[in-house]
């Protein structure tokens, strides 16, 4: 008797408009939004020039697929930022929702996490085993991104204590980077730098990771450079401005030097010469 062809193909598995958006637990602090809006802001101009084809995904918080499960949402990590070059940022029109790994064969460049807690989870390198009854030993975030995803550079961020951390994916590890003289940690793909800057972005003064450039320049967000363009604006407003009342001053020098000149028995033309002017100005300044 033929088996059925529904009892030997498994159901497709869901696409990423079908599966979960979130594992349902809660942000885990108030920096994690704002701090993801400026690492992506900040960098766009790079990612343009890059990319002017536009061929490149930004996730935060958003699920990359790694393995088939049952629920899904256990084979997947979620980093709370991450940039994959080379791949379209809608698939078929749609927004992303989520990353599914075997369908796109293209590993994140660099995956952020923000840890709120000393990142012992985030440094959790358990590889998936199996238990004792034949459950799956779910595997720790460090170990899938190191051994199956793949990820470049991984990057954990410890809130708390101001200390980042940031590994190399090279020969089938990750390696702990040292940062250069600037405190920094290059990422050489991208020509830029990762680090800690202390200031005030959306009405949370603190320490935020920020991006530089390999010369130790900090790339700015639109705000900033719409900020530094209206500075820039003023300072040649007035600088123009002085330069119009240097003229008005030596003007009015020159108008109150002719009489006095004229007075001293100076013809128009000798008076004309001494102070640089035309004859017509002298005219026009009696």
């Amino acid at each position: 008797m033929t088996q059925s062809l529904d009892r030997i193909i498994p159901p497709a598995f869901p696409d990423h408009t079908q599966l979960p958006e979130s594992d349902g637990t809660f942000v885990k602090n108030f920096q994690e939004h704002p701090q993801s809006i400026l690492l992506t802001d900040s960098l766009e101009s790079t990612l343009q020039t890059l990319h002017p084809d536009g061929q490149y995904a930004i996730g935060q918080d958003c699920g990359i697929y790694w393995r088939e499960t049952d629920p899904p949402e256990r084979g997947a990590e979620a980093p709370d930022w991450f940039y994959v070059p080379n791949v379209p940022p809608q698939l078929d029109g749609q927004y992303r929702r989520s990353y599914v790994l075997w369908r796109e064969y293209t590993a994140p460049l660099i995956a952020i996490e923000l840890a709120s807690g000393d990142g012992t989870e985030e440094r959790d390198n358990t590889p998936l085993s199996r238990l004792p009854g034949g459950v799956n030993q779910k595997p720790g975030k460090f170990w899938v991104y190191e051994q199956i995803i793949r990820i470049s550079y991984y990057a954990i961020y410890l809130i708390q204590t101001h200390e980042l951390e940031v590994y190399h994916w090279l020969d089938g590890r990750y390696y702990r980077l040292e940062p250069n003289e600037r405190g920094h940690y290059a990422i050489a793909p991208l020509s830029i730098e990762l680090g800690l800057w202390e200031g005030s972005y959306q009405n949370q003064a603190q320490q935020w990771l920020r991006w530089w450039d390999n010369g130790g320049n900090l790339l700015l967000t639109g705000s900033e450079l719409a900020k530094l363009e209206r500075q820039r604006a003023e300072a040649e407003r007035q600088r123009a401005e002085t330069e119009r009342q240097r003229a008005d001053r030596a003007e009015q020098t020159q108008q109150e030097a002719i009489p006095q000149l004229l007075a001293m028995g100076l013809t128009v033309e000798q008076v004309a010469q001494a102070l640089s002017l035309s004859v017509e100005d002298v005219a026009r300044l009696v």
